[in-house]
Order: C-alpha cells, then structure tokens, then sequence
C-alpha cells in the first residue's frame, strides 16, 4: 500500500470519528428533550437508506455484482448488529451518561473485537512475542478503564458547586444503567465489525452495502420500536433540532461515516478501523463543554486520557 493511500485512511477516519462525535452530540441534546430512542435510530437509519440508493446507484450500477441470498442474508444481520441494535444501545447509554462518557467507552471496541476474533479464530495471538504481550496488557487496560469509568466518577472540574446531593445521587445510578446499555452496544458494535469484514470480501461496494444495511436496520428499529411502545405521538418530531438531528444523523452518521468505515476495513482491515476510536473522546469533550454545558469529572477525564493513550 502506497504512502498516500495509508494517509488516506488515516485522515478518513479522522473525519469519521469527528462526524460520529458531532452526531452524538446532536442526539444527546434530543434525547434530554424526550425523543424516544428506537424512533431516533428508525428515521435515522431510513434518512441514511434514502440518502446513500442514488449515491449507489450512481457510483456502482455498472460494476457492483448480484445480490445473493448469502450476501442479503449478511447484510441483514449486519444491520441488526451494526444498525439496529448498536444505536439502539448506545442511543440508551447516551441518555443516561453524557457524550464524552459514551465516546469513552468506544476504547472497548478493539478489545472486544480482538477477543472475538480469538474466539472465532480469526485471529492468533504469541504469548511469547512482544506483540502477544502487548496485546494483553492492552485489553487489561481498557478493561480497567472501563470498570474506572463506571464505578469512579471524581470531582466536577467545571463549576463543581452546581450539581446538588439529590442530582448526584440520581446520576450516579443513571451512570451505571447507562453503562451497561454501553458496554452492550459495544459488544453488538464488535461483533459487526468481524461480519463487516467479511461483507467486504464477497460485496465490495460499499454505498450499496450500507443503504441495503440502513433499510434493513430501518425496518428492523421500527418493528422493535411497535414491539417495545405503541405510542404513536412518540413518532412525530417536535422542533427543528429534532429534524436536524435525523436528517444530519442520518446523512453523515448511519451514512457517509458507515461508508467510509466500509471501505477502510476493505482497505486495512477491521483492527486498524476501531483503532481510531479515542479520537471521538477529544472532539466528544469540546462538544460536551461548549455545546451541552456537561460537566468533566476527574475521575473520569482523567481515565479518559489513560485509556486513550493505552489504546494506540
């Protein structure tokens, strides 16, 4: 792979993830106001599948193959673990926590992922090599991190004095629900990336791919949404910010970025993809202060960094 090609990668995902903060942001502020989440990930999931059929229409029609049931077949479980059930979670989780907590938690990706590999023997791991080593004090990293995050929350290091005893008290059950529904959504989020990979080998054409996923995941959201709640007022968007949020969230989050993510496991697998997942912690926590208002906690920022830096 050429150095130009390598940097092309690189700077995709740094789109990529900057896009999924900004969207996480978005969502946050319209699930304070009582925007259901399964409706949230529905229209979002249908804006994306609306949005990328003429880009792949346009793109692929005259080199993308046949769809067999093989590919339909992995296409739809990919929606489910990578579109349905992964916003579900972490939509959940979201609400519950703040942005940048949720972004953190992002750092399990590659860890869970790598387990599942192991597992699926897909991927091998050298006990006795540096790399194997490495590896392992890795995911006891991130899996000391995780458990910080969740049970250590610290000192507010903005304006400390705001939150009363009642409030804290209140956050710190939401934090650890939260948590889970996180912890959830990233394990679901893992599993997809190993299915995504091997999308990739038998349908490489990712615009088609991820609009076929998005409607898949769209039809999937709204069944579970009639299963779970049959309020249908819950299904009408109140405001602009709502709209906004769906229409960006769609286009960008559960499309473009879904595409690119597509092509860069294509390009250099599913490992150096899910690497990139700290980043959404630093564009997440300038999101969370400058337009959410969150606090940062020291415990908690601080565990941030470590795992961030434990990750590369």
């Amino acid at each position: 792979m050429s150095c130009l090609q390598k940097w092309k990668t690189i700077f995709a995902m740094i789109i990529v993830e900057f896009g999924f903060a900004a969207v996480n942001a978005l969502f946050k502020k319209v699930l304070n106001g009582g925007m259901d989440q399964l409706v949230a990930s529905t229209y979002r999931l249908a804006v994306s599948a609306i949005f990328l059929a003429p880009l792949a229409w346009f793109f692929e029609r005259k080199v993308a193959s046949k769809l067999t049931a093989r590919i339909i077949c992995s296409l739809f479980i990919s929606a489910l673990l990578g579109g349905t059930f992964t916003q579900y979670f972490f939509l959940l989780g979201l609400e519950y926590t703040s942005t940048t907590f949720s972004c953190a938690f992002l750092n399990m990706v590659p860890v869970i992922t790598f387990i599942l590999a192991l597992l699926l023997r897909q991927e091998k791991i050298k006990l006795k090599s540096r790399s194997g080593r490495a590896k392992i004090l890795g995911i006891l990293f991130c899996l000391g991190g995780a458990l910080i995050l969740t049970l250590y929350k610290g000192m507010a290091l903005i304006n400390p004095s705001a939150e009363s005893e009642v409030e804290s008290s209140h956050r710190k059950k939401s934090w650890f629900l939260g948590s889970i529904f996180l912890f959830a959504g990233c394990f679901v989020w893992s599993a997809w990336f190993l299915v995504q990979a091997r999308i990739s080998k038998d349908y490489p054409y990712q615009y088609s791919s991820t609009a076929i996923m998005s409607f898949f995941g769209a039809f999937q959201s709204a069944i579970l949404s009639f299963i779970i709640t049959r309020n249908v007022s819950k299904w009408i968007l109140k405001g602009g910010l709502e709209i906004l949020s769906v229409i960006f969230g769609g286009m960008v989050g559960s499309g473009l970025c879904y595409v690119v993510m597509s092509w860069c496991v294509k390009q250099k697998g599913a490992v150096f993809t899910s690497a990139f997942s700290p980043l959404i912690q630093i564009f997440a926590a300038v999101f969370d202060i400058s337009i959410l208002h969150a606090q940062i906690h020291l415990g908690r920022g601080g565990c941030i960094a470590y795992m961030t830096s434990s990750s590369k």
